[in-house]
């Protein structure tokens, strides 16, 4: 039996009425063969999210160069982000692709919010302090080892966490305090919060325009501080391109694609959740799926040296292998 959910007593809406315990996704098409050409492109991106990011990490702990460099440093944990970001709710779509169901808990809904929000916070503000770290190595080169230091990158780090934390958990208690009685359909493939609160049955207006300053201006107030600081290379490179500025700009190219391509879809849901289209459910799969998969095909196809380091890894990899087996005959 249902589980009974009560109002305050001066509430408009009855203090008896059963509680949501589940949500069903609309998102899904009723033909199968779409289901299962949905379920391999899906399965496709995560296949690139896992390897590609893994790939990552591993090229980066892998060559000491790149280790002790603040800025592989800070790329190694984005795909850590990404790599986790991916797998809140992929493995979840993949299983109702497969199986055709439609549905998901009460419970496991504000868990893929919570992690949404937890991981895709900290991942923003990861990608802000990026921009930092390549204003400090261009602006300030002579400076620049001796103040990203590693104990200092893994406060830094430290603090993306925490302020992703600080971000989800103020979501989670303006999402918990409102009363979901019905209806309980989701046009989307997972649970996003201003869906979500537009299914609340109360007047939720209040709680819209806490979450539009919350996650929205969050969002756009990142997104001007990287453009402001990549403002701030260029100013300062400007006469110097045939020394150095081609280079360094060549580096920031790739940061600043991931950049468009992160902030865009978050802005475009969260800064004015108060209409519902179906565009929405477009960019919350494209930011928590998309992106994560982008990501490392970016930065290996762009970034010279890690492309050379993966070339390296390859071919250690290739000299392991022949001289095991080598050594079997």
């Amino acid at each position: 039996m249902d589980a009974l959910f009560f109002l305050p007593s001066d509430s408009t809406i009855p203090t008896n009425v059963s509680a949501v315990t589940e949500f069903i996704f609309l998102g899904h098409s009723s033909s199968r063969s779409i289901q299962l050409l949905l379920f391999v492109l899906v399965l496709a991106a995560y296949a690139t999210v896992l390897v590609g990011n893994l790939l990552i990490v591993v090229t980066v702990h892998g060559e000491p160069h790149l280790h002790q460099s603040p800025m592989y440093f800070f790329l190694a944990n984005l795909s850590i982000f990404d790599i986790a970001l991916g797998s809140v709710a992929t493995p979840k779509l993949l299983t109702d692709l497969i199986s055709y169901s439609r549905t998901i808990t009460f419970v496991g809904c504000m868990v893929q919010i919570f992690f949404i929000h937890f991981i895709g916070g900290s991942e923003m503000l990861l990608v802000t302090l990026m921009a930092y770290d390549r204003y400090m190595a261009i602006c300030h080169p002579l400076t620049y080892m001796t103040i990203m230091n590693r104990p200092h990158c893994i406060r830094l780090l430290t603090s993306c966490w925490a302020g992703g934390l600080i971000h989800t958990t103020t979501q989670m208690v303006l999402l918990l305090r409102l009363p979901f009685c019905g209806p309980n359909q989701l046009d989307n493939f997972h649970c996003d919060l201003p869906q979500v609160i537009k299914l609340a049955c109360a007047d939720t207006y209040a709680t819209e325009l806490l979450v539009v300053a919350n996650s929205g201006l969050l969002s756009l107030v990142c997104f001007l501080a990287l453009l402001a600081s990549y403002g701030v290379i260029v100013a300062s490179l400007r006469g110097h391109f045939r020394e150095s500025g081609g280079k360094a700009l060549s580096t920031c190219s790739s940061h600043l694609i991931v950049v468009f391509i992160s902030f865009v879809p978050c802005i475009f849901v969260y800064l004015v959740p108060f209409s519902r289209s179906h565009m929405d459910k477009v960019a919350s799969v494209f930011y928590t799926l998309i992106v994560p998969s982008l990501n490392p095909i970016i930065y290996t196809l762009r970034n010279r040296d890690m492309s050379k380091a993966m070339g390296r890894l390859k071919n250690r990899c290739l000299f392991s292998h022949s001289t095991v087996k080598a050594e079997k005959l």
